[in-house]
C-alpha cells in the first residue's frame, strides 16, 4: 500500500504494483512494439531495396527509436499512464501525489526505459524494483512517477464493510451519548467524519479502519469519552455524529415551537383598474329615448320606437300599404 499524498494533504491509500505484474506489462508491450517494428522493416527493405548500407542502418536506428521511445511515450502521454500491458493487467502510471502523468514524466520514463529494457536487457530495472518499497524502476525514481493498481480485487463483496458490533457494547455506549459535550468539536472535524463514513464502501478495508482509528482517536480526546474496546472506530464514529444531529433536529424543533404557529400570509393585494390618461375621451354614455308627442302617438329614433307614456291609451296600428306574401289571400282595402 502506497500513501501518496495530494496537494490537500489527503492520503490516497493506493495499492502498488509490484515486480511481477509490472515485469508482464512490460514483456506484452515489448512483444507488441517489436512485432510492429519486424513489420515495417520488412516493408522497408523491399520497397527500399536499391538503398545503400548507411541510409539503410540510418532508416532502422529511426525505426527503432520511433517504436521503442516515441510510440510509447505517446501512448502513455494520450492514456494518463496507461501502455497496452498496463491496460491488459489493471495498471496505470501516476505522480507520486496521485495525479495524472504528463507528458514531461513519460518522455524521461521512455528515455530511461529504453537504456533499462533494451540495451541493458532488463537487468536495473529487475534489480531496482525489487528492493524498492513501492516497487519503482529507475523510469519512475528519476521521473517522480509510480505504477499502482486500478483494479483491485476485494474480498466478500458482499459483506458488510462494518465489522458485527456486540448489542451490549451499543447499549453501553448509548448511555454515554447523550452526556457527551459537543461542544468543543470543530465543524472541519465533523466534515472529515461525514465525508468518511460517505466513502465507507468506497475505500479498502486497512485504509477505511486506519483512517476512522486516527479520526476516532481525535474526536475521543475532544469529548473525552474513548472508543470502548472491541468497537470498531467507524461504528464509534457513526454513532457519535447520529447523537450530534439528533441533538440539532431537537434545538431545531424547540426553536420552531417556541415561535408559535405560522401566520397566514394575506392574499394578494386588490389592483384598482386604471384611470385613462388625460386628453383621452370617455365612453359616451347611453343615449336616452326622447319623450313622445302630447297626444301618445310613437316616434321612431334610429328605427327604436318609443314606448308610450304611462298612463296614455294605446294609438291603433297604421295600416299596411304593403304588398301582402304571394299565396296568403289577403287583399289591402280600396
Amino acid at each position: 500500500m502506497s500513501d501518496l499524498v495530494t496537494g490537500e494533504a489527503v492520503v490516497l491509500g493506493l495499492q502498488t504494483a509490484k515486480l511481477p505484474s509490472r515485469a508482464l506489462a512490460i514483456v506484452i508491450d515489448l512483444l507488441v512494439e517489436f512485432a510492429a517494428l519486424l513489420v515495417f522493416t520488412l516493408v522497408l527493405s523491399l520497397a527500399l531495396i536499391g538503398l545503400d548500407g548507411a541510409a539503410l542502418a540510418a532508416t532502422m536506428i529511426g525505426l527503432m527509436v520511433f517504436f521503442l521511445v516515441a510510440v510509447p511515450v505517446m501512448i502513455e502521454t494520450f492514456t494518463r499512464g496507461r501502455s497496452l500491458g498496463k491496460a491488459a493487467l489493471g495498471l496505470r502510471v501516476v505522480r507520486t501525489d496521485g495525479g495524472p502523468v504528463r507528458f514531461r514524466h513519460s518522455l524521461v520514463r521512455g528515455l530511461v526505459g529504453f537504456f533499462e529494457m533494451v540495451v541493458l536487457t532488463g537487468a536495473p530495472a529487475v534489480i531496482t524494483s525489487a528492493v524498492h518499497s513501492e516497487g519503482k524502476r529507475l523510469g519512475d525514481i528519476f521521473a517522480g512517477t509510480v505504477v499502482v493498481r486500478e483494479r483491485t480485487p476485494v474480498a466478500g463483496g458482499s459483506a458488510s464493510p462494518l465489522p458485527p458490533v456486540h448489542p451490549h457494547l451499543l447499549q453501553a455506549m448509548g448511555h454515554e451519548l447523550v452526556a457527551m459535550d459537543l461542544s468543543a468539536v470543530p465543524e472541519p472535524l465533523w466534515l472529515s467524519i461525514r465525508q468518511l463514513l460517505g466513502r465507507i464502501g468506497q475505500l479498502d478495508e486497512s485504509v477505511m479502519h486506519r483512517m476512522s482509528a486516527g479520526l476516532a482517536d481525535d474526536l475521543a480526546a475532544r469529548i473525552g469519552h474513548p472508543v470502548a474496546p472491541g468497537l470498531h472506530p467507524a461504528a464509534y464514529l457513526g454513532a457519535v455524529l447520529t447523537e450530534r444531529q439528533r441533538r440539532e433536529w431537537t434545538r431545531a424543533h424547540q426553536r420552531l415551537w417556541a415561535a408559535g404557529p405560522v401566520p397566514a400570509q394575506p392574499g394578494p393585494a386588490q389592483v384598482p383598474a386604471p384611470r385613462p390618461a388625460s386628453g383621452t375621451f370617455p365612453a359616451p354614455a347611453p343615449a336616452q329615448a326622447p319623450t313622445g308627442p302630447a297626444d301618445g302617438r310613437p316616434v321612431r329614433v334610429l328605427g327604436l320606437p318609443t314606448p308610450p307614456a304611462p298612463g296614455a291609451p294605446a294609438a291603433p296600428a297604421a295600416p299596411s300599404f304593403d304588398k301582402p306574401a304571394a299565396g296568403t289571400g289577403f287583399a289591402p282595402p280600396a
